[in-house]
């Protein structure tokens, strides 16, 4: 079985001595290429040269969230055809690894290699719906590139925290937690929106949803990690429906607390709730857009400022190895 490994040698989670271990461990049960990436996007444009060859069965990342929406971008680049498509697995390791401990992967890098290998002998494999987010027509992002997301996107508040995380990293901070949690902190007291929101959420046939701070896409759940702790911002979104909405109209010390409080006890069957608070389950096709730029993220990519985003949940897009 003829399958490529993509390598982020950055990866925060490996050394050059576990990656050699986990490659010689590959290479036992499969004709393996092994690429390192050099740039950003690199992962990107290897797994969409192994996708057009029609040669590459599997494509593995190696790496975190970020490698894995690189190469699902680069096998989904022509469109979702998971019959003819290589299918994709996942060695997780980043820091946070949402989308691979989202499918049941082990979080060490050591036992999920060793999942991966008795997945393929078993030929165990599931098709995973995914996001998409494009461009709105007619407005200045509307040559924006479409680009899919494997577990989830945001718009306001979350995007904001995601972009002072990626400075602090530039400046030579580890990611951790705790980065996270101060500039949570930090995000909200710089926010100049707490009390009245700019974001519209729009769908099809229905009233739309005005004064939103804070929106959240899910794909699946749990949405993120704090250390081993899942959270869930939309507790019934899956890999095997479209995408799921959070989204908060306030962001007041008050309800700050509240919901934050509420998303540190979320659970499979409960997430943030409360007159503030909207969920939407199962959504096909929905725009956000704000009367001010916004920060924009997705699966832990921060993207520059947005004004309009227009969201597509495609389900069964993708095969995965699990």
């Amino acid at each position: 079985m003829r399958a490529l490994l993509v390598v982020n040698p950055a990866a925060t989670t490996t050394s050059a001595r576990t990656r050699d271990v986990l490659t010689h461990a590959l290479a036992s049960d499969l004709k393996l290429e092994v690429a390192t990436t050099e740039y950003r996007g690199h992962a990107r444009d290897l797994a969409r040269r192994a996708a057009e060859s029609g040669e590459t069965e599997i494509v593995i990342a190696l790496g975190g969230d970020g490698t894995v929406n690189e190469v699902v971008n680069g096998l989904l680049h022509d469109g979702p055809d998971p019959e003819s498509l290589p299918r994709l697995a996942v060695v997780p390791g980043g820091s946070t690894n949402v989308f691979a401990r989202a499918l049941g992967l082990p979080n060490d890098v050591v036992e999920a290699t060793g999942a991966l290998l008795d997945a393929l002998e078993a030929g165990s494999e599931r098709t995973v719906g995914l996001g998409l987010a494009s461009g709105v027509p007619g407005t200045d992002d509307a040559g924006t590139p479409p680009r899919w997301f494997t577990f989830a996107a945001g718009f306001g508040f979350d995007a904001g925290v995601v972009g002072r995380v990626e400075q602090q990293r530039e400046r030579g901070k580890r990611s951790t937690h705790a980065l996270y949690v101060r500039q949570v902190v930090r995000q909200f007291l710089g926010e100049q929106h707490r009390s009245r929101g700019t974001i519209t959420l729009s769908r099809p046939g229905e009233d739309p949803v005005e004064d939103l701070v804070l929106s959240i896409i899910c794909n699946t759940a749990p949405w993120s990690f704090l250390g081993n702790k899942p959270l869930y911002a939309a507790p019934e979104a899956s890999f095997d429906t479209a995408l799921d909405v959070l989204g908060l109209s306030r962001m007041t010390p008050a309800a700050v607390s509240r919901y934050g409080t509420q998303l540190l006890a979320s659970s499979p069957e409960k997430g943030p709730r409360g007159k503030h608070a909207v969920t939407l389950h199962d959504l096909t096709d929905f725009t956000l857009q704000s009367q001010v730029p916004l920060p924009f993220q997705m699966d832990g990519d921060h993207l520059g400022l947005r004004t309009s985003v227009n969201f597509t949940g495609v389900r069964r897009a993708l095969r995965v190895i699990v």
